[in-house]
């Protein structure tokens, strides 16, 4: 076993430079939701030159790479988001993104990187390989309708035993890993209001029905959802992240549209907001007047971390970096993720990838505009991954 983890850290060390070049090129050129063509086509590409099965267009754009082993009755699979966000870049690093309104904010180009690493490293060690390997590249991890769901309608799980995923995480340093037992990550929904009003003129409120003063009451009453109905040793977040209304200063609109997130842990607490967020609603604009439409959606559910394969990514990465760079259980996170329709379905195992490095700087958490990573997390997620999938 020691050997065969000498060989995996080896095999990791002789790529990680180009693995790294590979990282750097794609968050250069990042690309979003489902409209992948470039990032798929290099993860195909990088899968066929090992002589990797490859079937592109699964889930619309996704990657699916199988590498068999003759007699094994095993099938581990490994997966990687491929898409970007919808925002703007800051900060000085070289390799920035080249394509405005679009970047890789949450390190899924990290995670591509990594999936192709360790492709790499697998490959080279197949004659110890116990199981066949399915390496997955998904689209649209993002946005609603999510990527995992689609690749899943596509048979993505047939045949699969076990599913492994990281995220990169700037909570943890570099050479860390955190792993959660049970629920790790929460339900993510997504809720759309549009308050309808009266529209007037900005100089004479009086003949008109706000709804800018209308909305601006629901999104503060909103915070005493959480404050005041939930227990506070329970988590939640009822977030509004989008507020749209009005074509000048001195019109008043006759409609401003709310958009927001709800992140629970639990169907009771779930059930709460729900209640609470539409009794709110209907109350205020009553009060005034004028009238709402609400539409509420579920994006993803909880994301599952199954016992057997936390049991496995423990054993696996304290033989990597030492248990005590193992951080277990880590607390679960209010944040989402659609690995969640894979565990919800196969044994999963999700896992944190620390990517932190305070001494340079290396703070910001995902989805900021000056997000990075330190890239010796490159290292670390691929001898994850080609652990897990030998077994050591």
């Amino acid at each position: 076993m020691e050997e065969q983890l000498t060989r995996i850290l080896t095999s990791c060390r002789s790529h990680f430079e180009e693995i790294v070049a590979i990282r750097r090129d794609l968050h250069m050129h990042p690309e979003i939701g489902f409209d992948v063509p470039q990032t798929a086509a290099i993860a195909a590409a990088a899968l066929e030159e090992l002589g990797i099965r490859t079937k592109t267009g699964i889930g619309k754009t996704g990657v699916v790479g199988d590498l068999e082993v003759g007699g094994a009755a095993k099938r581990i699979a490994l997966r990687a988001d491929m898409d970007a966000l919808p925002m703007q870049e800051i900060g000085p690093k070289a390799y920035k993104s080249k394509i405005d309104g679009k970047a890789h904010m949450c390190g899924h180009d990290v995670h591509t990187a990594i999936l192709i690493g360790a492709a790499r490293v697998i490959r080279e060690l197949k004659s110890a390989l116990a199981a066949n390997i399915r390496f997955i590249f998904q689209p649209n991890e993002e946005s609603s309708p999510p990527g995992a769901a689609a690749m899943i309608a596509d048979g993505v799980l047939e045949g699969v035993d076990e599913i492994y995923g990281l995220h990169v995480w700037p909570l943890l340093e570099a050479g860390q890993y955190g792993i959660c037992p049970d629920i790790a990550l929460a339900r993510s929904d997504c809720f759309e209001v549009e308050i309808k009003g009266q529209g007037g003129h900005g100089a004479e409120p009086h003949l008109a029905i706000d709804p800018v003063l209308i909305g601006c009451q629901f999104v503060t009453m909103l915070q005493s959802i959480v404050a005041r109905n939930v227990d506070p040793r329970e988590k939640a977040v009822v977030s509004v992240t989008q507020i749209q209304g009005g074509t000048a200063f001195n019109i008043i609109p006759d409609r401003v549209r709310i958009r927001g997130t709800v992140r629970t842990m639990s169907a009771p607490i779930l059930q709460t907001i729900q209640g609470r967020l539409e009794t709110m609603l209907a109350g205020i604009t009553a009060a005034h007047g004028a009238t709402y439409r609400l539409a509420y959606e579920e994006v993803a559910p909880a994301t599952y971390n199954h016992k057997q394969c936390v049991d496995t990514v423990l054993a696996v990465a304290a033989q990597l970096v030492g248990p005590d760079n193992v951080v277990f259980p880590y607390p679960p996170d209010l944040g989402s993720e659609d690995f969640a329709y894979y565990s919800h379905k196969v044994p999963a195992g999700y896992i944190q990838l620390g990517c932190g490095n305070q001494a340079r700087g290396i703070v910001q958490m995902c989805h900021h505009p000056g997000f990075d990573v330190d890239e010796d997390c490159i290292f670390h997620g691929m001898a994850l991954f080609a652990a897990l999938a030998l077994g050591v």
